[in-house]
């Protein structure tokens, strides 16, 4: 787009990469002392939030358009305190993820170190590349478009199913008559992922908040594309089937219920 600061836009990931690094290296300090590797989980969500707000301040002056620079910053930091407010009330009174603990028993060496290499630093480097729309709508000149609106609905409505199915499955555990039991009721009818398809509108909206300008979501949209596959076919849906393929009725579950788009459940 002509007139797009895109020097401004390069010394902000610059500040954004910083940002990033340091709720990394925090949470890692933080993680060493406890013992308790698990605890990066609960700054996935913060650390976007940090960078947008970063991304907010250093992009002052540089010609963004207001409205779109605040919303764009508020729905980052919405969506990631919630989200690392549910991890965190979620683990709370466990012991170390089954994930992390089976990385660390093949360490090469200080396992905190590779815990450092393998996990802290690349979730990093994740939430740069993945926050990349948030960080350039900052500079975006020009009112938001149609397509900034719609953004701003599929945000509101990923964040709504997100949230909506992390209560559902709440409120199913904490019965104990539960135990051992899938969950397939509410939204996890209708997608045996509700929490990570709710994501996926939050980034998607998130990106269309930059596709008034074609130019720059061409340059940004491989940042929606790789929470795409993280969700589904990285360390999010894939990863979770594989640890619950052996619980009883999962086949039965998955027979009947979509695996990531919500579709009305099958009939037995």
């Amino acid at each position: 787009m002509s007139g797009y600061p895109w020097g401004a836009f390069g010394q902000g990931v610059g500040a954004a990469a910083a940002a990033a690094l340091a709720v990394m290296l925090l949470t890692f300090a933080i993680a060493v002392a406890k013992g308790l590797h698990r605890i990066v989980d609960i700054a996935w969500g913060p650390a976007f939030a940090a960078v947008a707000v970063v991304s907010y301040a250093v992009s002052a002056g540089e010609g963004g358009d207001g409205v779109r620079r605040l919303v764009v910053t508020a729905l980052t930091v919405i969506w990631g305190l919630r989200l690392g407010a549910h991890i965190a009330r979620r683990g709370r009174g466990h012991g170390e993820d089954a994930r992390y603990e089976a990385m660390l028993a093949k360490a090469p060496g200080n396992r905190d170190l590779y815990a450092l290499r393998m996990v802290y630093l690349l979730q990093g480097a994740l939430v740069l590349l993945v926050s990349l729309p948030v960080q350039a709508a900052q500079y975006l000149p020009g009112a938001m478009g149609p397509a900034g609106y719609a953004g701003c609905a599929v945000w509101l409505a990923g964040l709504l199913f997100e949230g909506v199915g992390d209560w559902q499955l709440a409120r199913f555990k904490a019965d104990p008559a539960h135990r051992g039991r899938i969950m397939d009721r509410g939204l996890w009818s209708w997608t045996r992922h509700p929490n990570y398809f709710g994501d996926f509108c939050v980034w998607w909206g998130l990106f269309l908040l930059v596709c008034d300008d074609p130019v720059v979501a061409a340059a940004t949209v491989a940042s929606p594309l790789v929470m795409s596959f993280l969700l589904i076919g990285g360390s999010g849906k894939r990863l979770l089937e594989r640890h619950m393929a052996d619980r009883p009725g999962f086949a039965e579950y998955t027979a009947r219920t979509s695996g990531f788009f919500p579709l009305p459940p099958k009939r037995s």
